[in-house]
Parts: structure tokens; C-alpha cells; sequence
């Protein structure tokens, strides 16, 4: 900038010093507002005081618990006990009563049982349908399906095999294997052929022993 005049210097002179006093008063104010930070910091540990931090036993624990352990071996020892349980090679014949229609009741269960069941006297509370599975399927299906209803209580259940209709040479082979099936289970007491309205000869009304959880589980 080139001066023109002493008028010039002397503005010069004024817009510095403005500017250097500007500057002051910043840093001043800085230094009050540190000042005043300070002393509010010590006031506040003047009023509390001394502090130690809890001890750790007293602190909550906030960590949310580990899910229980599933039981998986449990469940795969009880699947394969299911599974080996039931022979196909089982001989039923000698324990099927073949009157007019099929029925079977364990020893000391009296007839009067497997009529009552016949004529309906009992609510089918639960079904299973075995169409078209294999005969390792079907098997693996009806252990674990008699073995939840017996676990819930449940005592009148319908097995729908199917007539056989669709096998080579029209031989009910699921049928035959079912009822050697059922008669191995310990918790089935009674099993009759069902009616014609209820699958006739393609399925079988089965009776199942009260569960211990369910004693006063009536039958309806």
C-alpha cells in the first residue's frame, strides 16, 4: 500500500492498535472463562467430597443369562430308542381278535373296551395320515406321534394306513405293519378297526394309557 500522506499513516496506526486491543480483550475473556471453569470444578469436589469407586460385589450385573442347554444327545438317544423299538418281524396274528371287524386289547382290558371304542364312545382327539410314506417313515412317524399324545395326555387318537390299494399285487403292507407297530407300544391299551365313516378298513381307532402327568385326564 503506498501512503499518499501523513493522514494515511496515522489510519494506519488506528485500525492496528483497534486490532491489537480486539485481540486483548479475546485472550482476556478466555482466561475468565478458564478461571471461572476451574473454580466451578473445584467447587463441585469441594461439595462431594472424597469418592472411591463400589466395590464389585455390589455392582448389578446386567449380562443377560446363557439359554438353557438343549438337551441334544437326550433327544437323539430317545429318537433312536423310538426308531429301534418297533420289529417288523413282530407276530401279531395270535393277539388280533378277527371278528367282524379287527381289534386288539392288552390282557386284562375286557371286551367291553374295544366295543365301547367301535361305537364311538370315546372323542378321537388327534390324527396321523401315513399315505404314501415308506415303511421306515411311517414307522419313525407313528413312534414319535404316539409318543407326543401319550406325553400331552391325550387317550383316543385315529391312524389313518390306507387300504392298500396302490401297493404291488394291492397287498395293505403298511397295514399289516402298523398293527405290529401299535401292538409293541406299551402305551396303547386297545385298537379297532375304524367304521366306514371314519376310513373303514384304511385306518384303526387306537386307546392310549393315561399318562402319569394326566391321570385325571378322563376318557369322553
Amino acid at each position: 500500500m503506498k501512503l499518499q500522506s501523513l493522514a494515511d499513516l496515522r489510519h494506519i496506526k488506528q485500525e492496528l492498535a483497534a486490532r491489537a486491543k480486539a485481540h486483548a480483550e479475546l485472550q482476556a475473556q478466555q482466561q475468565r472463562a478458564s478461571r471461572q471453569q476451574a473454580a466451578q470444578h473445584n467447587l463441585f469436589h469441594a461439595a462431594i467430597g472424597a469418592v472411591r469407586p463400589l466395590p464389585p460385589s455390589q455392582r448389578a450385573n446386567l449380562q443377560p443369562a446363557p439359554p438353557p442347554a438343549l438337551p441334544r444327545q437326550s433327544e437323539k438317544d430317545e429318537a433312536a430308542a423310538l426308531k429301534e423299538a418297533l420289529s417288523d418281524e413282530f407276530d401279531v396274528s395270535s393277539l388280533l381278535d378277527t371278528d367282524a371287524q379287527l381289534s386288539f386289547r392288552r390282557p386284562g382290558i375286557g371286551s367291553d373296551v374295544t366295543h365301547q371304542l367301535r361305537r364311538g364312545k370315546w372323542t378321537i382327539q388327534r390324527q396321523i395320515d401315513l399315505h404314501g410314506l415308506r415303511s421306515d417313515d411311517a414307522r419313525d412317524a407313528l413312534s414319535q406321534f404316539i409318543h407326543n399324545a401319550h406325553q400331552e395326555g391325550l387317550r383316543c387318537i385315529r391312524i389313518v394306513h390306507g387300504k392298500g390299494l396302490g401297493s404291488p399285487g394291492k397287498v395293505p403292507v403298511l397295514k399289516t405293519k402298523v398293527q405290529r407297530w401299535l401292538v409293541q407300544k406299551e402305551e396303547i391299551i386297545a385298537f379297532v378297526q375304524a367304521s366306514p365313516a371314519q376310513g373303514g378298513a384304511g385306518a384303526l381307532l387306537v386307546l392310549l394309557q393315561a399318562s402319569h402327568r394326566f391321570q385325571g385326564n378322563r376318557l369322553r
